[in-house]
């Protein structure tokens, strides 16, 4: 494991140049980790799905089952969080390390110096910015149609499809943002001595010296999760611990010392 200060940037010149090839290698590696200790990735999908199931019939039962797209659409910017202890199975597992409950669960609160939970509270804000757009998107489109969220149907009428259109591409600049800061900077916060913002910086510049790589990473996840999401969630239990696994092995391509 490589240790790095706060005051010293990782690699913060031109990071490494990351392609296609990368990207299969890093699929292959985390179908490979999930394979070898399956065990971890259904401990952690399973708090995803049950979370998902308990939301759906919640919603629906409370009639309000159109709020549903909006939060779901939502869940992909918290499953990197749902993932760090994956982060640490393959970390774990590449260093030939025992692979125990207590050291991997005690991974969730990062190296103890508050950067990790700093970094979920900085997400959850985002989460909750979505949700308070959704609502106002929602009543831009709907709230003078005298329609209701009291179910799924209102969502094909017109003033229904424009609000989706409109939710789409606001909740995919969110999305974007947020994939851009964490998408290695999770694991970085995991493997370096180092505070979530440096961590942030350094995710970024990766999406920016590699753009299509990582853009491809990026719908890669969301066509993944978005699919696995459909059958009940059901196909999260598998969906999710490989893109946890293979997360860690393309952080470890990027910043590989």
């Amino acid at each position: 494991m490589t240790d790095q200060t706060a005051s010293e940037p990782p690699d913060s010149g031109p990071v490494t140049t990351l392609s296609d090839d990368d990207l299969r290698a890093a699929l292959l590696a985390g179908w490979e980790d999930f394979k070898a200790v399956p065990i971890f990735g259904l401990f952690f999908s399973a708090f995803y799905v049950v979370g998902g199931l308990g939301l759906l019939f919640g919603l629906i039962g409370a009639g309000q089952a159109a709020w549903f797209l909006p939060v779901a659409a939502g869940f992909p910017l918290l499953a990197p969080f749902a993932a760090v202890g994956l982060y640490e199975v393959s970390r774990r597992r590449e260093a030939g390390m025992p692979l125990d409950w207590g050291a991997i669960l005690s991974a969730l609160k990062g190296k103890g110096d508050g950067q990790l939970p700093l970094m979920a509270v900085a997400v959850l804000i985002a989460f909750g910015f979505w949700i308070i757009l959704a609502r106002g998107i929602f009543a831009i489109f709907l709230g003078r149609t005298g329609i209701g969220a009291e179910s799924i149907g209102i969502l094909w009428s017109l003033p229904g499809i424009g609000m989706v259109l409109v939710g789409t591409a606001v909740g995919g600049l969110i999305a974007l943002a947020l994939f851009t800061v964490t998408v290695m900077s999770l694991p970085m916060l995991l493997d370096r001595e180092i505070d979530f913002v440096t961590a942030m910086i350094a995710s970024a510049q990766t999406v920016q010296s590699n753009p299509r790589t990582m853009l491809r990473w990026a719908a890669l996840i969301v066509g993944l999760l978005i699919a696995a999401m459909i059958p009940l969630f059901i196909g999260l239990f598998i969906v999710l611990p490989v893109l946890g696994h293979a997360t860690w092995h393309l952080y470890r391509r990027a910043f590989p010392d």
